[in-house]
């Protein structure tokens, strides 16, 4: 008991976060102004940017030039919004989808999400690993965003891996790019009528929510053919998000190696025992469950989804403020060769597993 009371105090900032709190909330509500303004600037026309890369890369601009100097005052307000605050955008992220959505694609689109999951994730690590010589928790970053929900699961998978600013901010950098690519290429493969033979207007939703990177890019990639299809994509998306929270323990219990005082190899129960387990996940399944069944008023739905968009672009602010550039140049190419290699996976590999699936 005293335990879960613990956990919950630390979801309480206290008087030394609340400096580096304002900096990073007003950082996030001008990211969040800036992309609505750019978007009604250009009539739309500016797509593929959201306030996480805004916030990303003006976090970065300022970490890496005026923030050292106040680093020490703001700091634990900083690593509070980059831990806490982030897990609480996980979990209220569960209020942009109901079960119903799920049960309206079907199997299909389960089976299709599931496949691409495990295939996308397996083959980023040992590809990372084994072949390109990746940092390890780098490589687990990368495989989680590609393979799941974008920066949203990068970030949710950086409490399990234990991963570094600057590696959370390559396995981004991976998303953003290849993910806007993606959400450019699909409509125009379609319109040039390359995709038809293979898949309809409706399983080119599912092929689209089930290979790109991050929800926005969904919206516009399926949104581009027409709404009906924009919706499937959508829903076979977040039938993807929902996959985080088993995704995250299997990775916590992977991680964990379990130690006993002979050497020996440690048994399962033991290494259960030490799993770090990621319950902000399974309160995000519980408030999707609870967004399902309970009644909620549109404006109160509403209001949490905004919420929500403002703890996340907290979060990718904060993580932008702790990024230094010389450790990203470190990095090399290497991440983003990873990553350009599973975008190609997904397009191809993601591909077929669709028209295997569709045609069962």
């Amino acid at each position: 008991m005293h335990t879960f009371a613990h956990s919950v105090n630390r979801y309480f900032p206290s008087n030394r976060h609340l400096a580096g709190l304002v900096v990073v909330l007003v950082g996030s509500l001008f990211c969040l102004w800036l992309n609505t303004g750019l978007d009604t600037w250009s009539n739309g026309r500016i797509v593929g940017l959201s306030s996480l890369t805004l916030a990303i890369l003006f976090g970065m601009l300022l970490g890496n030039t005026v923030y050292p100097s106040f680093a020490e005052q703001l700091n634990a307000g900083v690593c509070f919004a980059k831990g806490q605050i982030l897990r609480l955008a996980i979990m209220f992220y569960g209020f942009k989808l109901t079960m119903t959505q799920v049960a309206s694609v079907g199997m299909p689109a389960i089976m299709t999400d599931a496949l691409v999951l495990i295939s996308t994730f397996l083959l980023t690590y040992w590809l990372g690993t084994r072949w390109l010589k990746v940092d390890k928790k780098t490589t687990l970053l990368i495989g989680s965003g590609a393979s799941i929900c974008g920066a949203a699961a990068v970030i949710a998978a950086e409490p399990v891996v234990k991963a570094e600013a600057h590696k959370v901010t390559i396995a981004v950098a991976t998303v953003v790019v290849f993910g806007t690519i993606a959400m450019l290429l699909y409509p125009f493969l379609y319109h040039l009528g390359w995709l038809q033979p293979w898949l309809n207007a409706q399983q080119y939703g599912i092929y689209t929510g089930s290979t790109i990177h991050e929800v926005a890019q969904v919206v516009v990639a399926g949104n581009a053919i027409n709404p009906e299809v924009g919706n499937t994509a959508v829903v076979t998306k977040m039938i993807r998000v929902m996959m985080l929270a088993p995704f995250l323990l299997i990775l916590s219990f992977a991680l964990t190696k379990g130690s006993n005082d002979h050497g020996n190899k440690p048994s399962i129960m033991s290494r259960i025992q030490q799993v770090n387990v990621p319950w902000f996940a399974f309160i995000f399944i519980l408030i999707v469950v609870l967004h399902t069944w309970m009644p909620m008023s549109d404006s109160f739905e509403r209001s949490m989804v905004k919420f929500d968009d403002i703890l996340l672009t907290m979060a990718m602010f904060a993580l932008g403020l702790t990024t230094h550039l010389s450790a990203i140049k470190q990095a090399g190419v290497k991440p983003l060769i990873l990553g350009a290699i599973m975008f190609a996976w997904l397009i191809i590999g993601g591909g077929l597993i669709n028209i295997g699936i569709s045609s069962i």
